[in-house]
């Protein structure tokens, strides 16, 4: 409860104070590159239901449904503005009204998309998916789009046995810090064997 009860104050707070933001990307958005300012992907969120998740729109709009790691040749399908709000995670902004609905946490597992079998088996085996999905997590700031599934399930299943609201404001604090810095962020793909595919 008094997780929930954070996560929407916070929301309102960041939603209030970033509106020009979010004005502003809207428009870039809209003016770079034709089809709509966001875009709704099929997410698995807690108990492995599907939900839609928002973020401004940075990829073509006949871009394939794919992790954009898994996409060939990922940097001609991303949009003049959207490598910029992707690097600074502004793209994000709009998930605070999954935070809003309760879809989302602020703190929490990224949602994995739909079709990312591999990471939301190996959730499903170690409990993580019982965890409401988060805005960020501590496998965010331990590697972002770096990490491998097994190393991002691992860092997964030690924010479940270590979650509380101290460690959920240190986890806040610390995305705060990388997004500054752009650690760990990785705009073209990596190439990794099929059985440790990251997650986006």
């Amino acid at each position: 409860m008094l997780k929930r009860l954070f996560d929407i104050l916070v929301a309102v707070a960041v939603g209030i104070a970033a509106l020009p933001v979010f004005l502003i990307v809207a428009v870039l958005v809209k003016i770079t590159s034709p089809g709509p300012v966001l875009h709704w992907s099929s997410r698995v969120g807690r108990d492995n239901q599907i939900f839609k998740m928002p973020k401004f729109r940075t990829m073509r709009v006949d871009t394939p449904q794919l992790a954009t790691h898994l996409l060939h040749d990922a940097e001609r399908w991303i949009t003049p503005v959207g490598a910029v709000l992707r690097s600074t995670s502004l793209d994000e902004l709009p998930q605070l009204w999954c935070v809003l609905t309760g879809q989302m946490s602020l703190v929490g597992p990224r949602p994995a998309l739909f079709n990312q079998h591999d990471l939301v088996e190996s959730r499903t085996e170690q409990g993580v998916h019982r965890l409401r999905p988060g805005l960020t997590g501590w496998a965010q700031v331990n590697g972002r789009d770096e990490l491998a599934i097994p190393a991002k399930v691992a860092l997964d299943v030690e924010y479940a046995e270590r979650r509380s609201p101290a460690f959920d404001a240190w986890i806040l604090l610390l995305t705060a810090w990388r997004v500054i810095r752009r650690d760990g962020y990785a705009q073209a793909p990596v190439r990794e064997p099929a059985s440790t595919k990251r997650a986006a």
